[in-house]
């Protein structure tokens, strides 16, 4: 069968030509749109549920909110591990499916059973972690002021600016999942009652909790005919400033509306209890970190965050500048520049070689020439079963292995010319040089097939183990 081949390749070289060319554009084509990274993710398909409760303690938290979340989907299909941490104000509990469930029928099955979970009013609400691993986390900044603006700007502005501007233009790039951020004040309305006041007007807590709760809202009506046209009715009740959460209508006591500023001792901005601070250069700063969508293309993301990026710095208000610190991309450059140089070193490694020992300019190129075209064929089937290139799936292709079937061919069929042109002392006709050619490859071709088997034998389950998705 392989002579039949290697018969087959010397009598039809334009249709070799055309398959080569073919391999190269599709090779060329599957290398500039195959899914890049820079290392593989291992991450195992795990659905996490998280629940947030500030007032709970570890004890409570496990046995009014891990322990029901456990017990609801501990029988779901295809569940091959549960874990959870209950810490202070805090359940993760971690669902762990078959590979063959997929990313998002786990996601279903969890969300099914989330709404029948009995958990206590005011114990806080589970929800899901985004759809994201490990090396999601693809870049990371700081909103940081320009020199002359230290002073503007507090932390709680800049959180304002990162959850209200940056944020919300972020989440709109394709691939992002979620964009999460640290550092800073949460901004928030603060009401300091005064007990006494309450006391002497006979108004309790709940009463103001339900008073501020009804009066900030908008509520929307039917419409009002006239003259032929409609008028639609709309009420407007959102507060937008502390005069307006004053001026807040509590209840009637005689026929006296009772406000929150006669029983509050102040109405202020104020912010949320933090239990952490982010800091940059020993000043303290505000930050937002970018997850990528679980199977995105990493590099295509990160490009598409950059382009966003740019954008969003331009509506910024002024003295503030988005300051990567943390950017896979970088990470990935490294990666494919190590690709190339190994293609490159084993190029010229080869030629130096061949032509060293067989004395041969040709036979050096023609087995360089195997390098590329081999790596352009890896790419082909990379992109046609879904295996990744990172670091690990590229260092598998071991470049100066993948030529060695090459070498021991060209190698022994430059020996044998250079046998027979010291024999007959002439040059070869075409007809000849063909002859010899599928002698000397017949001979050599099955210790190199041989050769070459045991390799993807070998290299194939590496190659899928460290890339495939």
């Amino acid at each position: 069968m392989i002579d039949k081949i290697i018969r087959y390749s010397i009598n039809n070289k334009f249709i070799i030509g055309l398959l080569v060319l073919v391999l190269i554009g599709t090779g060329i084509y599957s290398m500039m749109t195959i899914k890049l990274g820079s290392l593989p993710d291992i991450t195992n398909n795990q659905v996490q549920v998280i629940t947030v409760a500030p007032t709970l303690g570890t004890e409570d938290i496990e046995q009014f909110i891990t322990y029901p979340i456990e017990l609801a989907v501990a029988n779901l299909p295809s569940v091959i591990e549960l874990r959870s941490v209950s810490r202070f104000g805090l359940s993760v509990v971690t669902i762990v499916f078959k590979d063959d469930m997929g990313t998002y029928l786990p996601r279903q099955l969890v969300q099914e059973k989330l709404s029948d979970i009995d958990i206590p009013e005011g114990f806080g609400k589970p929800f899901m972690a985004p759809i994201a691993t490990g090396l999601g986390e693809i870049y990371q900044y700081s909103l940081v002021p320009k020199k002359g603006y230290e002073d503007k700007y507090s932390p709680t502005e800049l959180r304002t600016i990162q959850d209200w501007i940056v944020t919300r233009q972020m989440a709109l790039v394709p691939g992002v999942v979620e964009v999460n951020s640290f550092g800073g004040h949460v901004k928030q309305y603060e009401i300091a009652l005064n007990p006494n006041r309450l006391n002497s007007m006979g108004v309790s807590m709940n009463e103001v909790f339900e008073a501020l709760e009804k009066n900030n809202s908008n509520t929307g009506g039917a419409y009002i005919e006239k003259n032929h046209q409609a008028n639609f009715i709309r009420g407007e009740g959102l507060a937008r400033t502390l005069e307006d959460i004053e001026n807040t209508v509590i209840k009637n006591n005689n026929n006296i509306p009772i406000l929150i500023k006669d029983v509050a001792d102040n109405v202020q901005f104020g912010s949320a209890m933090r239990y952490g601070a982010f800091t940059e250069d020993g000043v303290e700063s505000v930050g937002g970190q970018v997850l990528m969508l679980k199977g995105e293309n990493q590099n295509e993301v990160i490009k598409a965050v950059k382009i966003r990026i740019a954008e969003i710095q331009k509506s910024l208000p002024e003295g503030l500048e988005i300051k990567p610190f943390l950017d896979q991309s970088d990470l990935i450059a490294r990666t494919t520049s190590t690709v190339s140089k190994n293609l490159i070193e084993g190029a010229l490694i080869v030629i130096f070689v061949l032509v060293l020992l067989l004395g041969s300019i040709r036979g050096g190129l023609l087995t360089a020439s195997i390098i590329p075209l081999s790596l352009l064929f890896a790419f082909i089937l990379m992109k046609a079963t879904g295996v990744w290139a990172n670091l690990m799936s590229l260092g598998a292709i071991d470049f100066g292995i993948i030529v060695d079937g090459a070498v021991i061919i060209v190698e022994g069929t430059v020996h044998h010319i250079q046998e027979r042109i010291k024999k007959n002392k002439g040059d070869f006709t075409s007809e000849e040089m063909d002859d010899l050619t599928y002698k000397s490859s017949s001979m050599m071709m099955n210790s190199a097939f041989f050769g070459q088997l045991i390799i993807l034998i070998v290299f194939t389950p590496i190659l899928f183990l460290t890339g495939v998705e």
